[in-house]
């Protein structure tokens, strides 16, 4: 459509709050005829891909584009998600994503870059953003960093930074208390642990900001994969304690972010 092509062409095919307002301005000031402006708007819903329908307008409600969860998915149905997301935003995250859906992926994006560790593929393509601070992540064993991780990464897509603090389980409390300081300085904390859980409760015990529980299926046979651990967060004698699903790294990055960025907008709009 050479309607679409020409709003493309003047940078509002990127679909988020800055360039819708960005369109608003265009046809406010005469650049661009009414037909245009629809004619953009009017892929703002969603994209039916045929296997998928893509949510396009996910920035604009959230904030941040839609992300996509390669488990299920075979490598040609992510490559072709992440294709048709990049062309309405400029950065993309795919989770539980396998080396062959990356492989397939960089095939057409060459700069998609894949973490092993979290088994995640993620794009940016915008110009250097100024971070929010704020977040930790704490994990209590060296088999719960892939989680750990997936949480670091989708803070960072998120523009926030996320602390490390890695292998510091009650098994050897020392390691958390020589650390403390950390913690208590943390505006949202990330505390991933599996066994029986334990070290979300004892962070909280600490520190006056909330905490975000990830029960990994990491631990023997009575772990039940992790339900052992995600009962024992949900039972926190510990206020301040939320939980998320079962190794879901991604769901409490992404709520960590959320956190901050909201506690940035506040002081921004108080400042104005």
């Amino acid at each position: 459509d050479k309607k679409v092509t020409n709003v493309s062409q003047k940078g509002v095919q990127i679909i988020d709050e800055e360039k819708v307002r960005a369109l608003f301005k265009d046809f406010k000031d005469g650049q661009i005829a009414i037909d245009e402006a629809i004619s953009a708007l009017r892929s703002l819903p969603y994209r039916d891909l045929g296997f998928a329908k893509l949510d396009q307008h996910r920035s604009i409600r959230k904030g941040f584009p839609e992300v996509i969860f390669g488990q299920g998915k075979i490598p040609s149905q992510v490559a072709s998600l992440s294709i048709a997301l990049l062309e309405n935003t400029d950065r993309l995250i795919v989770t539980r994503a396998s080396p062959e859906m990356f492989s397939s992926v960089s095939s057409i994006i060459p700069d998609a870059s894949y973490d092993t560790l979290a088994k995640t593929i993620v794009v940016d393509r915008r110009d250097s953003v100024e971070p929010i601070h704020g977040i930790v992540v704490a994990s209590a064993g060296t088999a719960d960093q892939p989680v750990a991780q997936e949480a670091i990464i989708t803070c960072e897509i998120m523009d926030c930074t996320a602390t490390p603090l890695l292998d510091v389980g009650v098994a050897g409390i020392h390691r958390l208390l020589e650390n403390v300081e950390i913690v208590q300085q943390a505006t949202v904390i990330v505390v991933v642990a599996g066994m029986e859980g334990a070290l979300p409760s004892v962070v909280s015990g600490l520190v006056k900001a909330p905490v975000i529980a990830v029960p990994t299926s990491v631990g023997y046979g009575s772990s039940f994969e992790g339900i052992t651990p995600l009962l024992a967060m949900m039972n926190s004698c510990s206020p301040g304690v939320s939980v998320v699903n079962i190794d879901n790294g991604f769901g409490a990055g992404y709520l960590a972010s959320m956190i901050v960025r909201s506690q940035r907008e506040i002081l921004d709009h108080n400042s104005i």
